[in-house]
């Protein structure tokens, strides 16, 4: 049965810089949005989380890691990787066939409702966070 969805929760899943955790990210992503009665988002939450990661994972050597956190109605999905630069600005999306650099940050803007990313220190290591909101209406 799910839950209720005005109770605001919080997942973090640790993963090894390995692009099959993009994979297990997605999947993780897709259980955690059913199983707290959230499938109209899991779509597109699971394309910008795989944008989010697949960057994470891409552009760093060290670890990565998922987070969701869902409160007042709002979805934000983050991923945290080793690397402290800012991401690439996000290219228009006329660019994106291109091959141009940020295609993946253009969707998540274009897809989602906000976007940013933020500085991040986890453990001693440092590195940042690229994050973006949905909201559930």
């Amino acid at each position: 049965m799910p839950e209720d969805v005005s109770e605001p929760w919080e997942y973090c899943l640790y993963i090894p810089n390995d692009l099959r955790a993009v994979t297990v990210s997605r999947r993780t992503l897709r259980l955690i949005l059913t199983m707290h009665g959230l499938i109209r988002l899991v779509d597109v939450a699971e394309l910008l989380a795989t944008e989010l990661v697949s960057n994470a994972v891409r552009h760093t050597k060290g670890p990565a890691a998922l987070r969701l956190r869902w409160a007042a109605g709002v979805l934000r999905i983050g991923a945290w990787g080793a690397d402290p630069a800012p991401p690439e600005p996000p290219v228009s999306l006329e660019r994106v066939g291109d091959g141009e650099e940020g295609g993946g940050l253009a969707l998540v803007r274009a897809c989602s409702d906000l976007w940013g990313w933020q500085p991040l220190a986890r453990e001693g290591n440092r590195g940042k966070i690229v994050w973006c909101e949905l909201a559930a209406a």
